[in-house]
């Protein structure tokens, strides 16, 4: 999927947009015990708490692809027959109106996941979607394809903070909790994928709040897929990889001109409104390396090692290991944060034998939030 598509599902998330007649889920406590059953009828409940559960539900298609929205793919002898794709099409077929079904997909979340001494949530609805289509005319034409999708969140509960509440009765203020909070989802997916605006059943679309711990047991267990590489993970391997290809010639002013090209990639996608994620190929990657002043020899080490640690057809993301809004430099005692486009004005220098990091300022400098002057 792409940030169009993505966008196109995200919208209908809302009350006056989707066709979902019924939200299904469990409350699960830490010892992996089911507490209670959700099935409400979307047409039953309040306008309030139907915007509360698509709030939770449109959380997991938030952030950005590649770091938060991880693409899953299935092989085609898993779609043509496998128990995990089976079960999947059942719920999709039955829009989750079977209970057996859907216990024995909760039961295999449940079974998998670890969220440690947290009880949880897992939200699961099933909506269609009769998507619009230009015609010759240049109007929607209603032969459109209809995309069936199942969404699932799976959200921390946490118990409420201790608060002072008006008792009424007594007409005093007492110490009193808020009650169980349902936070934002940890992990979540949607399939099938809304790929070319149709139904792709190979792909689903894995969501993790946390972009470096992404449960990989959770997808194992209901997608028994490849793990896709986290954002975490990707920067880590890029890392190491440069660090280990330059060694001794790691030079400051290398590694800054590297992400300097990267993030002003970055940036110029953003500009560009190109709805497919930024990606950057190995021989790309070699390129910029070279550019940034490292030699050849280098450059092509640091490609061999890359298609090494993460496969030939490997490609980086630039957003997973810069930003574009700061680079950061940092020593054991000061830490620095610079708008990457204005990186240059940080300068390495040697001075009488000892090493030192020189920042321009002739436009000013405040300590604190006061003026100063540098004598």
């Amino acid at each position: 999927m792409n940030q169009k598509e993505l966008g196109e599902i995200r919208r209908r998330i809302r009350p006056e947009h989707n066709s979902i007649q019924h939200i299904y889920g469990c409350y699960v406590n830490s010892n992996k015990e089911i507490i209670a059953e959700i099935d409400e009828s979307m047409g039953l409940i309040t306008r309030e708490e139907q915007e509360k559960y698509l709030a939770l539900l449109k959380k997991a298609l938030s952030g950005a692809l590649g770091k938060n929205l991880l693409d899953i793919s299935f092989a085609t002898k898993q779609v043509m027959d496998s128990e995990e794709h089976r079960l999947l099409s059942a719920l999709r077929k039955c829009e989750l109106g079977d209970a057996g079904l859907r216990e024995a997909f909760y039961r295999g979340v449940i079974d998998s996941i670890d969220m440690g001494e947290e009880n949880y949530l897992i939200l699961l609805v099933c909506d269609r979607y009769d998507v619009p289509h230009t015609g010759k005319d240049g109007g929607e034409d209603e032969r459109g394809e209809v995309y069936q999708y199942l969404l699932c969140s799976i959200c921390p509960v946490k118990t409420g903070k201790l608060e002072l509440g008006y008792e009424p009765g007594e007409k005093r203020f007492r110490s009193a909790f808020a009650g169980q909070v349902v936070a934002a989802p940890e992990l979540g997916f949607l399939w099938p994928c809304f790929d070319d605006r149709a139904a792709n059943l190979y792909n689903a679309l894995f969501y993790s709040k946390n972009a470096v711990s992404i449960h990989r047991e959770f997808i194992d267990a209901v997608f028994r897929t490849p793990v896709p590489l986290s954002a975490g993970k990707q920067k880590e391997t890029f890392d190491a990889v440069l660090s280990d290809v330059m060694d001794k010639d790691c030079r400051f002013d290398v590694v800054q001109a590297l992400h300097e090209q990267l993030s002003e990639r970055v940036a110029l996608h953003k500009e560009s409104r190109d709805p497919e994620p930024l990606t950057v190929s190995v021989e790309e990657l070699g390129e910029i390396l070279e550019n940034s002043g490292a030699a050849p020899e280098q450059a092509e080490a640091f490609c061999r090692r890359w298609e090494q640690e993460l496969g030939e057809d490997a490609v980086l993301r630039p957003m997973n290991v810069t930003s574009p809004k700061r680079m950061e430099i940092q020593t054991p005692e000061v830490k620095i944060t610079v708008d990457p486009k204005y990186s240059y004005l940080v300068e390495s220098r040697i001075i009488d034998g000892k090493k030192y990091l020189l920042i321009a300022a002739d436009g000013g400098v405040e300590l604190n939030g006061v003026n100063v002057e540098i004598m």
